[in-house]
């Protein structure tokens, strides 16, 4: 074979690799553009992973208390922790969770998961409940009253977790029954559940918002709109001069 034959011989290898090596990548790149499209992970799927990701990064979470639970069985003992939590974005929304596991990470997981699924919307007025009420729940008692602007919140600790994620700052509540902290947090769950708006209790009685609820709760809620109002355009104002 002539030297001339050679290098045409190695050229059109050369040519032969560098056409499957371009044709493997493009395959490869449609792969993972289907890929990417079947599990949403394009544009639109990273922008909404991140909304979710920056909203289960808003909420808060509180450990109000872990049990060790032990079981006995014909081997022998076995031993289970049980988390209660309390999950809130910290604005109106609160649920509390109850998780179970052979680890303590795992059990308080749980919990988050747990509380999430039972989030619900506590009617608030400048920080505080809209009127008092007593929650019960098996022997836990607990009763809440609205407080002024500044008062805080005069709870014990399990009642002060459901508090602060549910982002009620002002409050004067009482425990009149049992003292474990899962009978007080149900009782706590179940008056936040009772609390209406004064439209609820105006359309249930076919009356006027002004005969049914007082003008300090008027004046308040009046009070707090517009503050959450000015606090709104505060931001927006420096978001916007930051962005300049």
């Amino acid at each position: 074979m002539s030297d001339n034959e050679k290098e045409t011989q190695v050229a059109e290898e050369t040519q032969n690799t560098q056409a499957t090596a371009e044709s493997n990548t493009s395959n490869n790149d449609e792969r993972r553009g289907r890929r990417n499209n079947r599990n949403g992970e394009g544009r639109r799927g990273e922008r909404r992973n991140r909304r979710e990701e920056n909203r289960e990064n808003e909420m808060l979470d509180r450990v109000v208390t872990i049990n060790r639970v032990s079981k006995t069985h014909k081997g022998g003992r076995t031993f289970s922790f049980a988390a209660l939590v309390v999950v809130g974005d910290g604005n109106g929304t609160v649920g509390v969770g109850y998780g179970k596991s052979r680890e303590v990470p795992a059990a308080i997981a749980k919990g988050q998961l747990d509380a999430k699924k039972h989030l619900f919307n506590v009617p608030r007025i400048r920080g505080t409940v809209t009127h008092p009420v007593t929650g019960h729940d098996h022997a836990g008692t607990v009763m809440l009253r609205p407080a002024a602007p500044g008062t805080g919140v005069i709870a014990g600790s399990a009642v002060r977790a459901v508090m602060e994620c549910a982002g009620i700052t002002d409050i004067l509540t009482k425990s009149m029954g049992s003292a474990t902290a899962v009978n007080v947090v149900r009782a706590t769950v179940d008056a936040l559940k009772q609390l209406e708006d004064p439209e609820e209790i105006a359309a249930r009685r076919g009356l006027s918002v002004q005969e049914v609820a007082p003008d300090s709760l008027l004046r308040a809620r009046a009070e707090g709109i517009a503050e959450a109002r000015k606090a709104r355009e505060e931001a927006q104002a420096k978001a916007a001069k930051d962005g300049e």
